[in-house]
């Protein structure tokens, strides 16, 4: 397993491009087992997660065509269905969460699809049972295998139907909306995510011919039909890199531009950005970041501490509660952090406590950080990433800390970050990947 060796304590200056998004890109790759036309993606991360799904729709017999450095061609014209039940699909699908969202593609062009239990992320529980009681109410059966811990759902033809869901998941949503946009009849999925990613999803599909309405909505309508075509889509820029990177360049005091991050996609990102003290400018499309000796946590109008928690779309994304973490360490006052989709996704708190931040750990879900404000440097130290966005949020401490750190099990952030220890080099980080 490789490591990162990093010298902390420099400022960096200079450029970023941020990656395609991750999360999208995931539901956009199993929407090409719709059709068996050709489907263009543009802006596809080259990371690990994005990478092993490639690989399972090449084994499920998907022509794979590399076009260029982030672009790929894909026809699903020849589907290997056998796949779905050997072994190596027991172990290819089990190693990734987002291989869940093959299973409504299958179901809705071949009537059946199966899936074993995914892996991913080890932050705590992340059910299933939205994507499946959705196929249910399209009229698909259910199947579980209890031994093999393997799924399946199979139909002779999916009804549209009203739902509403048991709570608002992205991929679950995505999932069901995959399965309906080729059912039989009208479908009401009510309380859908409403994420940008599920948003690009419902252009994508509906330029391959779908009707769908409601997009942006929690509240999505599908008027089936009986096939859709190929089409070209490019996946939007990676909403949480983006917000790594102001984490970068805050925590080590520095100048940093980064480019086209689709500013109308961002939401509540910059906002709470904001509330934690950080300057930054918006330049056309570009975030520029001045270099901040100091940043102020605001306090709510009548004086209490400032609570930075997650919410489904449009609330503030799970997946940047670690980098808002990390950034409060170093800000002048003090902020309550609660993670409440989660409960394993903040105990990587003890690493920086190690490394001498002040951060009290409520519970699971709740932390409170009282801020540094760059008058204690945080201290090198060897610690192991646990998962992406925590595995990000210590790169970033290390970056900011007096001495050289070691994080080890780095591929947890190669699963969600692009040639990150390259990007970092140029902007001036003394970064080093070191191969066991």
């Amino acid at each position: 397993m490789a490591s990162f060796k990093i010298e902390g304590g420099h400022k960096l200056s200079g450029t970023i491009t941020p990656q395609g998004a991750k999360n999208e890109v995931l539901q956009i790759l199993c929407a090409v087992l719709l059709t068996p036309e050709k489907v263009v993606i543009n802006n596809v991360p080259d990371i690990i997660d994005v990478n092993k799904l490639i690989f399972i729709l090449g084994e499920l017999g998907v022509k794979v065509e590399k076009l260029s450095k982030n672009s790929y061609s894909f026809q699903a014209d020849e589907v290997n269905l056998s796949y779905l039940e050997s072994e190596d699909f027991k172990k290819d699908g089990s190693s990734l969460r987002g291989s869940i969202m093959i299973v409504g593609p299958l179901l809705a062009r071949f009537g059946k699809g199966y899936i074993p239990r995914p892996g991913g992320d080890k932050i705590g529980r992340r059910r299933l049972d939205t994507h499946f009681e959705g196929f249910i109410k399209l009229g698909a059966k259910f199947r579980y295998n209890t031994e093999e811990h393997f799924y399946g759902v199979e139909a002779k033809e999916l009804i549209g139907a009203k739902m509403l869901l048991d709570e608002a998941s992205v991929t679950g949503t995505a999932n069901i909306l995959m399965a309906a946009a080729m059912a039989t009849g009208i479908t009401e999925i009510y309380n859908a995510a409403c994420e940008p990613y599920i948003q690009q999803l419902c252009k994508m599909l509906n330029s391959m011919g779908a009707k769908i309405t409601g997009v942006g909505s929690n509240l999505l309508t599908i008027e089936g039909v009986k096939y859709l075509g190929g089409c070209v889509h490019t996946v939007l820029p990676d909403m949480i890199e983006i917000g790594s990177w102001i984490g970068v360049a805050v925590m080590t005091q520095s100048e940093l531009t980064i480019k086209d991050v689709s500013w109308e996609n961002l939401g509540q990102i910059p906002n709470v950005f904001r509330k934690l003290g950080i300057k930054f400018e918006k330049r056309d499309d570009d975030i520029y970041i001045p270099a901040q000796e100091s940043y102020e946590i605001q306090n709510y109008i009548d004086g209490s501490i400032l609570t930075v928690a997650d919410a489904p779309w449009p609330g503030f994304t799970p997946d940047l509660l670690s980098i808002v973490l990390v950034i409060a360490t170093q800000a002048k006052g003090t902020v309550l952090i609660h993670q409440k989709m989660f409960e394993s996704r903040l105990f990587f708190v003890d690493k920086l406590i190690d490394m001498g931040a002040k951060v009290i750990l409520c519970d699971p879900h709740r932390a409170t950080v009282i801020g540094l404000d760059h008058q204690s440097k945080l201290k090198a130290t060897k610690m192991t990433s646990p998962d992406i966005r925590a595995g990000i949020s210590l790169l970033i401490a290390a970056l900011s800390a007096k001495g050289t750190s070691i994080i080890n099990n780095i591929e947890q952030i190669d699963r969600g970050y692009e040639n990150i220890e390259a990007r970092l080099k140029s902007i001036g980080a003394k970064i080093e990947r070191i191969e066991d």
